[in-house]
């Protein structure tokens, strides 16, 4: 993807991804400074008028009942950005910071803001040159926007606070000057329209949404490798068995697991009449119905995050016909029902991974593997602390899946009394996926040292691919080594996306 156009169109998924991850440059559509110029003359007309308009000649939430007038407006623009870039903690991510500006850029463009064009064109300039304001962890109440995350960003076209340029840390306006942009003197409605939107959040659930399809895919894979290793049987992912339940993720999934045991000559070896084993665990036999869910899941939540990329969300809005109306699409319970749904699946998946873990390194359980899966069981420990690890990563899961939306704390004197701290939401499904990430790099790096160990009885093409990129980096079976490199080089091979 050489470019995205932002016209004020609905953005796809795979845009938010390539310009947040991959620094693919924006450009604004031919047509849509035009409409941005047009709704741009609406607000001017409302500024010069005698009756008050919220964000053009009035103060914010509880203090929308004072009238402004004209030579404080453009004060009242600098000191609603400057008070509401009042985030704390942590910086997030420069690809978060790259979304939620995107997603900004994209609404901005629709016209229904009221912006000027000149805000635009900062903002993509801003973007494109990689300047990217310092955004904090804490500040989002989900609700009146991403307040304090694009407070930040607003901050910074003015030539206030701090960026990261070209990943360097610097004041935003030495990093302005010196990359040829000129900061912004924000007019009336401007502070506001830059702040008043569902932003991170949305951007947050786009790049989960990436994460979880890669994922899934590797849970796939995983589950396959464990099948495999502990002498499973790959005749409960046939497809008329999955076609008695017609869930499509389910489908996706078995057909996934049954074409990567395809040729195993381990399962092979035990397919015949002297084999005693009627039914495997569910870990192992239940995978297509959990990793299935999980998609559906997915699924359900791309049509949320698809209608949101073609929202345009202000507060209040500047309608086609010159009117300008205040609303509530601003509140984010439709992101952050979503983004906590998602956590529920990731702790399931990550669950079971843990138990079919957790069964490779039982002796009493293996089927013929070694205890722990150790060179010399006794003075080696194996992968017994590598599943402790899994364990408590599991367990945080767990916790991460109680819902951030069922909380509301009333703010501004009582005028924003209900909030959908789908911001947190978006944290913490975060954390969520880094945590899956890690639980499945733990059973991939133990399934492979299992199949390792069933030799000569070799394991299916597309299994044996996964083994032979792990051991690319990763030394197959023998005496203990220090296994949190193992463990880090497996997740970033997952991350990487180039397993089957």
């Amino acid at each position: 993807m050489r470019e995205v156009v932002v016209d004020g169109g609905a953005l796809t998924r795979e845009e938010v991804v390539a310009v947040a991850r991959a620094g693919v440059p924006v450009r604004l559509g031919d047509t849509a400074l035009d409409e941005v110029a047009k709704t741009r003359a609406h607000v001017e007309r409302l500024a010069g008028a005698d009756t008050p308009t919220y964000g053009v000649s009035t103060g914010f939430g509880a203090l929308a009942t004072r009238h402004i007038p004209t030579d404080r407006r453009a004060a009242l623009q600098r000191s609603l950005i400057r008070s509401h870039a009042a985030g704390a903690g942590d910086p997030v991510e420069p690809e978060v910071v790259r979304a939620l500006m995107l997603l900004r850029l994209r609404t901005l463009a629709t016209g229904r803001t009221g912006v000027r064009p000149v805000t635009v064109e900062t903002l993509a300039a801003l973007l494109n040159a990689d300047v990217l304001p310092v955004v904090h962890e804490y500040g989002s109440l989900g609700c009146s926007g991403d307040l304090a995350p694009l407070s930040a960003v607003a901050l910074a076209l003015m030539g206030e606070g701090e960026v990261l340029d070209h990943g360097t840390l610097r004041p935003a306006a030495d990093a302005l000057r010196d990359n040829g942009i000129t900061p912004l003197q924000l007019a009336e409605k401007e502070g506001l329209a830059l702040i008043n939107g569902t932003d991170g959040m949305l951007g947050m659930l786009v790049l989960a949404l990436a994460d979880l399809h890669r994922l899934l895919d590797l849970a796939d894979l995983t589950a396959a490798m464990s099948v495999e290793a502990l002498l499973g049987t790959d005749r409960v992912f046939a497809d008329d068995l999955q076609r008695l339940r017609p869930h499509p993720g389910q489908a996706h999934s078995a057909a996934r697991i049954a074409a990567l045991l395809d040729g195993s000559a381990i399962v092979a070896s035990h397919r015949g009449p002297d084999c005693n084993r009627v039914q495997d665990a569910y870990s192992l036999r239940c995978a297509p119905q959990v990793h299935g869910a999980a998609r559906d899941t997915v699924s359900y939540v791309e049509t949320v995050a698809d209608r949101e990329l073609a929202a345009a969300i202000d507060n209040p809005v500047v309608l086609a016909d010159g009117r300008v109306e205040s609303n509530g699409n601003f509140h984010g319970a439709p992101i952050a029902y979503p983004l906590d749904f998602l956590a529920i699946p990731v702790a399931d998946v990550a669950s079971m991974a843990e138990r079919r873990t957790d069964r490779m390194l039982d002796a009493t359980r293996s089927h013929g593997l070694p205890p722990f899966l150790a060179d010399d069981p006794g003075v080696d420990s194996g992968h017994m602390i590598a599943q402790y690890t899994q364990a408590a990563v599991v367990s945080e899961l767990k916790r991460l899946a109680a819902p951030a939306s069922v909380d509301s704390i009333p703010s501004s004197a009582m005028q924003e009394d209900h909030v959908s701290m789908g911001w947190s939401a978006a944290r913490k499904l975060r954390t969520a996926i880094d945590g899956l990430t890690t639980v499945l790099a733990v059973e991939l790096l133990t399934a492979a040292r299992a199949l390792d160990l069933r030799a000569p009885l070799t394991p299916a093409p597309a299994t044996a691919r996964a083994v032979a990129a792990l051991r690319e980096r990763v030394p197959g079976p023998g005496t203990d080594r220090h296994l949190a490199p193992e463990i880090h080089a497996a997740e970033q091979l997952i991350r990487e996306g180039n397993l089957p």
